[in-house]
């Protein structure tokens, strides 16, 4: 496979937290089955290289997510999964042992949420999973995605904490890097701004735009509904469903068409689109 291309394929939409980042989802909880996942990765698998395992839900709290892994590597997928690192001190070795190529952990979330697990014991277990992975040859990258300014504001008071951890496990100095700083061979820390989910009814944020949306990323929803891109969190955009068709037949219809060609052109043409803040970047 010689293409790049991410698909984005939700094996459930369960999530053991709720974070204030998250918008989640009006859509009814739903976890795949280990045939059902087989299918639809079958299906993405002559368009894309990286199978990502979200657009809603933890994907560590599916049980047969090991099991996913193996079935992803025999399909020729290299596997990323993001977490929000609560599962991994039960769970960790597992997906280790199915060799996902990258793993990212989503630091912030332990501020978005009333954790009764103590903030160093979170911490603590997300970096002692991030070394036994790095030295089984995984890409980890512990994320911080809530920036409104490092270590200001309410949204990221725990920024200064976590970097003073992971000080102490990783020596310092830091190799800088383009998003961030590489910590150790295979580990990574990278920084990122927060941002707002599109919401259909939301206010229109731009006409024109590009995104690369269906040309370098494309989503399916536990349900086998397929979607431009991994932050359609409710389906809005549609574009048929994976498990009654095929990916060739979905990407031929019109509004999959009038999406692609629109970005080409540089606009938006989809409701979602408009109101969406990532268009305008890319």
């Amino acid at each position: 496979m010689s293409n790049h291309r991410k698909a984005y394929l939700e094996i459930t939409d369960r999530c053991n937290l709720r974070c204030s980042f998250c918008a989640g989802t009006d859509r009814p909880p739903y976890s795949l089955t280990e045939a059902e996942f087989s299918l639809l990765a079958d299906r993405l698998r002559p368009w894309a290289e990286y199978l990502y395992y979200h657009l809603m839900g933890e994907p560590t709290a599916h049980p047969l997510l090991p099991r996913f892994l193996d079935i992803a590597t025999e399909m020729g997928f290299k596997s990323i999964i993001t977490t929000n690192g609560t599962l991994l001190p039960s769970r960790g070795d597992a997906i280790i042992a199915a060799r996902p190529h990258k793993i990212s952990i989503s630091l912030h979330a332990f501020e978005a949420n009333d954790l009764k697990t103590p903030f160093d014991e979170y911490v603590g277990g997300c970096v002692d999973f991030a070394k036994k992975a790095a030295d089984s040859g995984i890409i980890v990258v512990f994320r911080l995605w809530n920036l409104d300014g490092r270590g200001e504001g309410a949204l990221n008071e725990k920024n200064g904490l976590i970097m003073q951890l992971l000080r102490d496990q990783f020596p310092t100095p830091w190799e800088k890097i383009r998003s961030g700083e590489k910590l150790l061979d295979k580990v990574f820390l990278e920084w990122g701004e927060k941002f707002d989910w599109p919401e259909i009814d939301g206010p229109i944020l731009q006409e024109a735009g590009f995104c690369y949306a269906l040309r370098d990323q494309i989503g399916v929803l536990c349900d086998g509904t397929v979607v431009p891109c991994c932050l359609d969190r409710n389906g809005d955009l549609a574009l048929g469903n994976l498990f009654e068709s095929s990916l060739a037949e979905i990407l031929a219809s019109p509004r999959a068409k009038a999406i692609y060609d629109g970005f080409t052109h540089r606009k938006c043409t989809a409701d979602l689109c408009r109101r969406c803040m990532r268009a305008s970047y890319y």
